[in-house]
């Protein structure tokens, strides 16, 4: 409030300056959109980010390991996938590289007290079969071998008659049986953990020696 002097000699009149009221809550309403704005907004850009990185199923089968389709001495052809027996076998077989060489089946096990070739391990013996007969002078021994469960007789028992089983797939598969000699290694030589079904599994096998070429 200020006094002003009148004009006309009257006595000053007070002059009443009154002060615009702020209105606080449209300002604290105003800020919070403000802030849900944002919030929104780092909210989409955080959502749009997940959604670039996500990965897009397109609905394509996972492509089966490559094979590499092999031409043998004898003209046939044979489709091998590398770090297997029958192709390190081939490539051994047609190097100049001397005997004798161990291969250890990498898909030929047997089930427990079972001398029976499986039927998912078919394709290896016939493809064994196609090699073996590309390369006729080639002589080989089949190890067999057992886990460490049973007697050590009865095991070795168990690793001969899986040599003689994988023998006799080759022979009815045109191999002549004086290129092949059995022998047994028991539960000898373990390659996996005797105290797991998984390791007792990949210790029922069988190796192939090449003995001469």
């Amino acid at each position: 409030m200020v006094d002003k002097q009148g004009t006309d000699g009257a006595p000053p009149r007070a002059i009443h300056i009154e002060r615009k009221k702020v209105n606080w809550l449209a300002w604290i309403l105003l800020l919070l959109g403000v802030a849900a704005l944002l919030f929104a907004l780092l909210r989409h850009r955080d959502d749009a980010a997940d959604v670039a990185v996500a990965p897009v199923a397109t609905g394509v089968a996972t492509p089966p390991v490559a094979v590499e389709a092999i031409t043998l001495p004898n003209g046939r052809r044979v489709d091998l996938a590398p770090a297997t027996l029958n192709y390190d076998l081939q490539r051994y077989l047609a190097s100049d590289a001397a005997a004798p060489r161990t291969f250890t089946f990498d898909k030929l096990n047997f089930d427990t007290a079972s001398a029976a070739i499986r039927a998912e391990d078919r394709p290896t013996l016939d493809a064994l079969g196609q090699i073996l007969t590309a390369y006729p002078t080639a002589k080989v021994a089949l190890i067999g071998y057992a886990d460490a469960r049973g007697s050590d007789a009865t095991n070795a028992t168990l690793g001969a008659a899986r040599g003689n089983a994988v023998m006799k797939a080759l022979t009815d598969g045109g191999i002549a049986a004086d290129r092949i000699s059995i022998g047994t290694g028991g539960e000898a030589r373990p390659v996996a953990d005797n105290g797991t079904a998984d390791g007792q599994f990949e210790n029922r096998r069988t190796e192939l020696v090449v003995t001469s070429k």
